[in-house]
């Protein structure tokens, strides 16, 4: 087939190499117009245009999908299908139209749980001990769209966000190009997801990835893990907010009210409303990202002190 791929972030990119390697016809690609990046805050191409580009690929970057000019140099590809790994904007019906087969998506949960801009961020939230990634064809209503295939993934017990969505990005890829061989052979027919078992993910805020100390070291440990890379978990000592990363919940420990830090040597333990949880890396405001325990020692802080 014809196909013409839409994506935007680093996450996208395994499955533009996959499908450019592909037996199918890769004639454009569809991404984010350049943005800010950086702390110069240069406008900068997404990663699937700058991976586009290297693979010689014509990039199409529209404001939005909805305008017609946009929709008329899709047209002109003549696409068969679109295949759509983490575009980043809504398609309205005239663009849905557009390709024979439609727009084809990889999304990173086992719809119909977890539909939104967040999957994987959510599952780990939630506990989910298996995630894993769908390929459906876009419609209207989010992520609701009738299912070709799926694959499953064993979520870790210290994956982050980042980890996991790696993965998924990997295994996901070959999915989405077994789909379109379906699709192409006439071999998949899409089924329509079952009207249970619906989830939401919606994105994570700056707000959001703050740490309640006051939940179970479960929790806090699921919370931080779920919010890295993106958006960072952070909490603020004496009013300075400072970055962490994943913590580790121990099975005993000193008995400590939630929030407050025991020092160590080599580790510093915070107190949750269960359990302390160990400090991973730490990353003061205005500081580099260091262990625990040498932020500890450069802040002088000493038992008692407090985390808000």
């Amino acid at each position: 087939m014809r196909v013409v791929f839409a994506g935007t972030p680093e996450v996208a990119v395994p499955a533009l190499d996959a499908i450019a390697g592909s037996a199918h016809e890769l004639v454009g690609v569809v991404t984010r117009p350049d943005a800010p990046s950086g702390r110069g805050r240069r406008l900068a191409e997404s990663p699937v245009a700058a991976r586009a580009a290297e693979l010689g690929v014509p990039v199409l970057k529209p404001d939005h999908p909805r305008d017609p000019g946009f929709q008329q140099e899709l047209r002109a590809l003549e696409p068969d299908c679109c295949p759509v790994v983490a575009y980043g904007a809504l398609l309205p019906r005239s663009a849905l139209d557009i390709p024979a087969h439609g727009w084809v998506n990889l999304h990173f949960s086992l719809l119909p749980a977890w539909r939104g801009a967040a999957p994987v961020q959510h599952a780990i939230w939630a506990g989910d001990e298996i995630s894993g990634a769908t390929t459906f064809r876009i419609v209207e209503a989010l992520d609701a769209g009738p299912t070709f295939g799926l694959m499953t993934e064993t979520v870790r017990p210290t994956d982050t966000a980042g980890d996991l969505l790696e993965r998924l990005a990997e295994g996901g890829a070959g999915l989405l190009v077994a789909t379109l061989d379906g699709i192409a052979d006439g071999s998949l027919e899409a089924r329509e997801q079952p009207a249970d078992g619906v989830s939401l993910a919606p994105k994570i805020t700056v707000d959001d990835a703050r740490v309640e100390w006051s939940e179970s070291a479960v929790a806090t440990d699921r919370r931080i893990r779920a919010c890295t890379p993106g958006p960072g978990a952070w909490t603020t000592h004496e009013g300075d907010r400072v970055k962490l990363g994943p913590v580790t919940p121990i099975g005993n420990g000193p008995d400590l009210a939630p929030g407050v830090l025991a020092i160590g040597k080599s580790e510093v333990l915070v107190g949750t409303g269960t359990l302390p949880v160990r400090l991973g890396e730490v990353k003061a405001f205005g500081k580099k990202q260091m262990a625990a325990a040498a932020w500890a020692r450069g802040a002088r802080l000493g038992d008692g002190a407090k985390f808000a």
